[in-house]
């Protein structure tokens, strides 16, 4: 009976407050679920927004998004962050396909197989798209359980999770599963939030045990906190005689991953002119240097230090053509650009010249 509350009074609330306009919830597909969903993973609705409608605009059908190459993919993907998700999302597209005629598995089994698709977003995609009976334990979701229940731990931690997995199992309704799916996810956005909940809104405070305790604060509890470590790198922005700046495209995988960069000299011993020399086949003639601009990732701060160079090419020397192109920023084409790039080149254009 207490699982039947649960999902009743959610689904309750959610009929009347429900986010219904979201543009993926209009011809909920398999293929705009699914591409929603990657790009909710560690972004708020809000600024996903206006990617998803850029991406349907672009890419309207899972074949379109196949046949891209990479760099189409990251340019509309470029300042949402987390790169590796576009990156598997078109591998995803190429495989779908292959292997199964370009219609998006209906098999949780085969789902769950694609590049960047884990438990709970192969059951989020299924469940909206297709009305299957699969939990869910996302972010919100997790936030959500760990409060009702007033779950103790952190929800990283395997025994908490296989915990957490349990009640989301027993919460999950046998009907209405692509509302009932929806409903949880904007329950956390929107009232159980991580600061500052809005339990007085909430349909489910009465049987909410955190709210009971006043632990709403407390509950869920954090990760422990470890200090981030700090990298520092030097970034190059290297002109030519014709305004252009030199950018690099990165390997497929690791930081960046198939971006384009400004060149990294991450040695801080390395003699800059003899390293660009060296690396790039190119001669600085002079250089300038900006303040340090800080970029954190999940695991880690890196310290870029931009260095704005005018350079001319070495006689003996030539880059390798797949490796490098001279961008003029005042004529962008469309290729994904990590984010330090695209606010150093928006400096590059109102800073004054060397």
């Amino acid at each position: 009976m207490q699982t039947d509350r649960f999902s009743q009074k959610l689904l309750a609330w959610y009929d009347r407050y429900g986010r219904h306009d979201l543009p993926w919830k209009q011809n909920p597909s398999a293929y705009r679920v699914w591409v929603s969903e990657i790009m909710l993973q560690q972004t708020q609705v809000a600024t996903v927004i206006p990617y998803f409608e850029r991406f349907m605009q672009r890419f309207p059908e899972l074949s379109s998004l196949a046949a891209a190459n990479t760099d189409e993919v990251l340019h509309l993907w470029t300042g949402l962050g987390y790169y590796a998700r576009g990156r598997n999302l078109h591998k995803a597209a190429q495989q779908i396909v292959e292997h199964h005629n370009g219609e998006f598995p209906a098999l949780f089994e085969e789902v769950i197989t694609l590049p960047g698709i884990g438990r709970s977003t192969a059951g989020a995609i299924l469940a909206q798209a297709m009305d299957q009976r699969h939990a869910i334990l996302d972010g919100n979701v997790k936030r959500v359980l760990c409060r009702y229940h007033a779950i103790e731990g952190w929800s990283g931690e395997r025994n908490i999770e296989q915990q957490l997995w349990l009640l989301a199992e027993q919460h999950t309704p046998t009907q209405r599963l692509a509302d009932y799916t929806q409903a949880i996810m904007d329950l956390g956005a929107t009232l159980c939030r991580r600061s500052k909940p809005r339990c007085e809104e909430c349909p489910m405070q009465q049987g909410c045990l955190a709210a009971q305790q006043q632990r709403q604060d407390e509950l869920p509890q954090r990760k422990p906190k470890k200090e981030k470590p700090v990298k520092n790198t030097r970034m190059l922005i290297l002109t030519n005689a014709r305004g252009e700046v030199l950018l690099q495209q990165r390997p497929p995988s690791g930081l960046w991953g198939g971006l384009w960069t400004l060149p990294q000299c991450d040695d801080e011993t390395a003699e800059l002119k003899l390293w660009v020399a060296f690396e790039l086949g190119l001669n600085i003639q002079q250089t300038n240097t900006w303040p340090i601009m800080r970029h954190s990732f999940s695991h880690y701060h890196l310290d870029i230090t931009p260095i704005l160079a005018q350079t001319l090419p070495m006689g003996d020397r030539i880059m390798e053509a797949g490796a490098t192109v001279w961008y003029n920023s005042q004529q962008p084409d469309e290729r994904g650009l990590a984010t330090p790039v695209v606010k150093l080149l928006q400096q590059l254009q109102a800073a004054k010249p060397l």
